[in-house]
């Protein structure tokens, strides 16, 4: 499986950091599908093959999931809560990308079961070296668990 098949799933209610994030991305010639999803809860149906994303091949999991915790709907904490407490998504990979400054943020994102916590730097360049390490490091050189 090349790591053109392994979906990045974006969870960014922010359209200025979509597009961030997709222009950082492209630069770095990460040429991954990228699914944006602008709520926890169209996320969370999404992830679970339910909602308006029935029928969806729920077990087709994206490679690494980049959850924001200031969301509409279902806030990043508990998105991160739910996926951890189901079994088809407990292992997968999450990674915060956020703004939040707050130490209480950063606790609960790892104390929930993130793998990694990444508070987005504000310059464009900063921005770009770190989705460049990311995308290395996630869609490139992590084993990922065995599907269950």
């Amino acid at each position: 499986m090349g790591t053109n098949n392994k979906i990045i799933l974006l969870i960014e209610d922010n359209k200025d950091d979509v597009a961030l994030t997709l222009r950082a991305l492209k630069k770095n010639n990460i040429l991954n599908e990228v699914r944006a999803i602008g709520d926890g809860a169209e996320a969370l149906d999404y992830l679970f093959g339910q909602g308006k994303h029935v029928g969806r091949e729920a077990n087709a999991l994206p490679a690494v999931v980049l959850l924001d915790l200031k969301l509409p709907k279902v806030g990043g904490i508990e998105v991160l809560q739910r996926l951890r407490a189901n079994d088809k998504t407990k292992l997968l990979p999450i990674v915060i990308l956020t703004s939040s400054k707050e130490e209480q943020d950063m606790i609960n994102g790892y104390k929930f079961g993130a793998n990694s916590y990444i508070r987005k730097p504000v310059d464009f360049t900063q921005f770009t070296q770190a989705v460049q390490q990311l995308g290395l490091y996630w869609l490139v050189l992590n084993e990922p668990p065995p599907t269950l």
